[in-house]
């Protein structure tokens, strides 16, 4: 009877964090190219376009001055938010300094997060661009 018992209670626990370790971290700070980054600076605001068509590669730089690439985010969806404010949601990798994002947000204007892409947004948009043979 007490060995079910333990038994029982083992598994509560384990149920108990299958959510834990699958939930998602978040990486909050603002979007840099990868160059000025390494050279220990913000890209120049107001100069965005030619910071866009120098750079290739864009991340994440944190307030404690850390940088996370996203690399199954599309440079131009970085790009187009260079210098905002971005929380990227996803699975982080801290031995590549990187994570792989579920979910990007942008803060607004007006102090709110905003989602701009999911997963499921670029999934939903390829399924609509499929052909469906009514041409």
């Amino acid at each position: 009877m007490m060995r079910r018992m333990m038994m029982a209670l083992a598994v509560v626990f384990v149920l108990a964090a299958i959510p834990l370790l699958a939930s998602a971290e978040t990486v909050e700070g603002s979007i840099q190219g990868l160059h000025c980054v390494s050279i220990g600076k913000v890209c120049p605001v107001g100069k965005e376009d030619p910071i866009i068509a120098a750079e290739s590669t864009f991340v994440i730089y944190t307030k404690d001055q850390k940088h996370f690439l996203v690399p199954n985010l599309d440079r131009a969806i970085l790009a187009r938010h260079i210098n905002e404010n971005a929380r990227v949601e996803g699975k982080l990798d801290l031995k590549y300094a990187s994570i792989m994002a579920n979910k990007l947000e942008i803060m607004g204007k007006d102090g709110t997060w905003k989602i701009v892409w999911t997963k499921q947004m670029q999934q939903d948009v390829l399924k609509e661009l499929q052909p469906t043979g009514d041409y």
